[in-house]
């Protein structure tokens, strides 16, 4: 039942900067690594800030497996306002830790808390459209998102010039806070003949479902294997373009240039899905972004993980537009059978994506050496491995139309040309 006071504009702006909230939890603390340091006791060089980052993906992983099964069986809002509560304690425990243990532990419980909007507004999308309709939608919802990262490490610069890191944290709390009461404009997007028992028969069943489905579970071993280096790149941006470079200054202005042409390339995959379509869309880009991450390991070889910031920046740029154009693309062929179960099957793919991505971007965290060197093996590694996975998926024949997806036994699905 929509409601005639949320008109499509406001609709997509909500479910994006619900989603935005778990990259605000990430992006705005990252100008503050030097101070965190500094305030917890631990050295200027030190990389075992990268565990706030990994616990906090954690925490959104682990609640993926949660908030699934409860939007299914109670609906979309109420499941949403749940996670924007434990969001905010979440934040409010990072935010009086006195040190890194207990920073740690509040770090999980903010992914937790996370982890709830992220289930929901792809549950949503779900419900709302098929086909290319919904990869569109993903990247508008995704383009909007984006702006955190732009925005947030500039604004998180410019607060710890003033005050503590700890604010930072305040804020995240207050963001949450305000969510909660826009959301309450949010329509429930579930029917109630379509919510599903909570049983644990039910959850094992539809995550037997996702597994065993070629389309689902291959894609989204393929967003997994992606989605794992580009957490080691959000973990380690602060100390590379600090370090190796020698630009900590710059850092805000770098990252949120990069941020914005992801925005960018999100915005512009709306247009290839509309003409390629979703699957061939694809497929350009990962063989594309393979090329692109083979001249990055080659500039890094050749100039011993130190080559000039002009010659770095628009090759990772490069790569990470193809992240921009791949991770929604991926998650909509991944859900796009899933329509009868879409919270819980939102759930098991976020579970899967966010914990074993974690823990690739933890495993290329650990080898860092002060050069670009691991980071370059990793876009290359890990992309070479996704490919792998959708040329068995695809047995072999790329290009293809994406099949027809699974409708919630209503007539008429949605076909993508």
């Amino acid at each position: 039942m929509t409601r005639p006071d949320l008109g499509r504009v406001e609709f997509t702006a909500l479910l994006a900067m619900s989603m935005a909230l778990a990259a605000l939890g990430l992006d705005l603390m990252l100008p503050a690594f030097t101070a965190m340091r500094a305030d917890l006791g631990l050295p200027a060089d030190s990389t075992a800030l990268a565990g706030v980052v990994t616990a906090y993906l954690l925490g959104l992983a682990a609640g993926q497996l949660l908030y699934g099964p409860l939007a299914d069986r109670f609906g979309r809002r109420p499941t949403l306002f749940v996670g924007f509560g434990i969001y905010a304690l979440g934040a409010l425990l990072s935010t009086l830790s006195p040190g890194l243990s207990l920073l740690l532990a509040g770090r999980f419980v903010w992914g937790l808390g996370a982890a709830g909007p992220r289930v929901v507004t792809l549950a949503v999308v779900r419900d709302r459209f098929e086909g290319e309709q919904m990869a569109r939608a993903m990247s508008f919802i995704m383009a909007v998102f984006i702006i955190v990262p732009v925005i947030a490490p500039t604004l998180g610069a410019a607060v710890i010039q003033v005050a503590s890191w700890r604010v930072l944290f305040v804020l995240c709390l207050l963001a949450a806070v305000v969510m909660t009461v826009w959301a309450r404009r949010l329509p429930e997007t579930l029917p109630p003949q379509h919510r599903l028992e909570l049983s644990l028969g039910r959850i094992v069943a539809t995550a037997r479902l996702v597994v065993t489905n070629r389309q689902t579970a291959g894609y989204t071993i393929a967003l997994t294997s992606l989605y794992g280096v580009f957490t080691s790149y959000l973990a380690s941006s602060e100390i590379i373009f600090g370090s190796t470079f020698g630009r900590p200054d710059a850092f805000p202005i770098i990252f949120g240039g990069v941020a914005a042409t992801m925005g960018l390339a999100m915005l512009g995959n709306t247009r290839l899905v509309s003409r390629l379509g979703t699957r061939r869309t694809s497929h350009l880009v990962l063989l594309a972004y393979v090329g692109v991450a083979a001249v990055l390991v080659l500039l890094a070889v050749l100039t011993e993980g130190r080559p000039p910031l002009a010659l770095f920046l628009p090759v990772l740029a490069a790569i990470l537009v193809g992240h921009a154009l791949l991770i929604p693309n991926f998650n909509t062929i991944a859900m796009a059978p899933m329509a009868a179960h879409a919270g819980t099957a939102a759930s098991v793919i976020g579970a899967v994506q966010l914990a074993v991505g974690a823990g690739l971007g933890a495993l290329l965290d650990r080898r860092f050496d002060g050069t670009i060197l691991p980071l370059s093996w990793g876009f290359l590694g890990y992309g070479v491995l996704a490919l792998v996975v959708v040329l068995v998926v695809e047995r072999g024949v790329l290009f293809r139309p994406m099949m027809d997806p699974v409708s919630r036994r209503r007539p008429g699905p949605a076909r993508e040309a």
